[in-house]
């Protein structure tokens, strides 16, 4: 039981971890790079806006590297 709720516990916190990886550069993008937000919610299209959203964590994770 206790390996069990080991497993569970990682789980939530790799998919809380995403989740706020996520929030925070869709919340960069929505500040950085309003126009493709607005182009993408306008027009349906939402391979411009994933697009963006990667290049920022790529950006942000790369960043982070360097540091390291």
């Amino acid at each position: 039981m206790s390996s069990l709720q080991r497993v569970g516990v990682s789980l939530f916190t790799l998919i809380a971890l995403v989740s706020i990886v996520l929030a925070a550069a869709t919340i960069w993008l929505f500040v950085t790079n309003p126009v493709t937000v607005a182009n993408a919610v306008n027009e349906g299209e939402i391979s411009p806006l994933v697009r963006s959203l990667a290049e920022a964590i790529y950006n942000a994770l790369s960043g982070l590297l360097k540091y390291l």
